[in-house]
């Protein structure tokens, strides 16, 4: 019989729970609990979201089927629907917030020296935004349109290892700019946006703050040529200029030049058009980084089909919140264990396997490494062919 820890319980250790306890302490999280302190509460929301439970009674019932596992597993009694639905309920999201932010920072330090594939040495960001549809009679809190509401998940990405290291909720009608004023501007660091957020009072916050920012002009933006810098047409490349803005208020918000690059791309045959404020690195590079700022795109999406983020087992905004940070702490946490195992196996191979094997007693390692040997027997060409004559 093997007397060794169950995956889950292998993920959890990499919990910093000495802090979290800290932050728990700080909210006042387990002021008055008799039972599932903040602990079991996250344990039990993570356990939701690497098994893809999508229910209070989902979650109940597939605990309550493993009860010899549980305390092996961090629970200290058996995890009741109702209980769960109050903590969510009333337990600060901050909690978990800050537990993610934790983690985060943990992550971002084990993926700070991966190659997002530009050539560039400074930290690179992408910002975006994405609506997550809810029922207005549910969620009367977060409104979106007369008949339907939403929340809008906005995040800040490190393009090095896709780590989100700012996140914010908001209701579905909160425009993304306002975002940029939650911001603190690291110096020296690339914020890649699309043209949604381009307000140039905010832009010029950021390019005081001395970092550099990559969007895309609007058309009819009002703006004259300063000087042309020679270029090369054959890169893709038609013009990098200097300009000015012309507009009486918008030329306040933005007093200083800006860079002004048209690009063509070979392969849409689309012309996109750049601003930034930076002078110094390559056009190309430039249209590079705003290029890569498409991961932020495939984050959201790889979010809502692998977490647990669309279908929600609260509806006040407490219990929205709490699951959306649980489920972006637990992916982070994946991703630590990723890179601390040295694993070789993708996120979604992971969560893959952990989600039909969280009570197994193996090594997380081995399993893993298991499920990659079988993959690449299946596909190996040295298996024999049916229909072979």
């Amino acid at each position: 019989m093997n007397q060794g820890k169950t995956l889950f319980a292998q993920v959890m250790e990499f919990v910093p729970w000495t802090s979290f306890a800290r932050i728990v302490t700080r909210y006042g999280g387990d002021s008055g609990v008799r039972s599932l302190p903040c602990t079991e509460q996250f344990r039990a929301m993570a356990f939701a979201q690497l098994t893809y439970r999508e229910s209070l009674r989902d979650i109940e019932a597939c605990l309550l089927a493993n009860q010899t596992k549980l305390y092996g597993m961090g629970f200290r009694s058996p995890v009741k629907r109702s209980t769960l639905a109050d903590a969510n309920e009333r337990r600060d999201w901050h909690i978990w917030s800050d537990l993610a932010a934790l983690l985060i920072k943990r992550a971002r330090r084990l993926y700070c020296n991966d190659s997002f594939g530009v050539e560039l040495d400074s930290t690179v960001y992408a910002l975006d935004a994405t609506t997550i549809d809810l029922c207005l009679s549910l969620f009367p809190w977060a409104p979106f349109r007369p008949t339907k509401a939403a929340v809008k998940l906005h995040a800040l990405l490190d393009l090095r290892g896709n780590i989100p290291t700012f996140i914010h909720i908001s209701d579905g009608i909160t425009h993304e700019i306002k975002v940029l004023d939650m911001l603190t501007a690291e110096a020296g660091a690339f914020y890649v946006m699309d043209r949604g957020y381009l307000d140039f009072q905010r832009l010029f916050a950021m390019h005081q703050a001395g970092a550099f920012f990559v969007t895309r002009a609007k058309r009819g933006m009002d703006a004259h040529r300063v000087y042309s810098l020679p270029i090369d047409r054959n890169s893709g490349i038609i013009c990098d200029q200097r300009i000015a803005l012309d507009g009486f208020y918008v030329s306040k918000d933005y007093p200083e030049q800006l860079r002004r690059i048209r690009f063509k791309d070979p392969v849409s045959g689309k012309t996109l058009v750049f601003l930034t404020n930076n002078t110094a690195l390559p056009a190309l590079t430039i249209a590079a980084l705003y290029k890569s700022r498409w991961q932020v795109e495939l984050f959201f999406k790889w979010i809502k089909q692998h977490l647990r983020i669309k279908r929600f087992i609260g509806t006040s905004e407490n219990a929205v919140k709490t699951q959306i940070w649980c489920a972006v702490a637990t992916y982070v946490l994946i991703a630590i264990v990723k890179r601390e195992l040295q694993l070789g196996a993708s996120l979604y191979t992971m969560l893959q396997i952990l989600s039909v094997s969280v009570f197994e007693k193996s090594p997380i390692s081995t399993a893993i490494l298991s499920d990659m040997m079988f993959q690449e027997q299946a596909a190996s060409g040295n298996q024999l062919n049916l229909f072979d004559n």
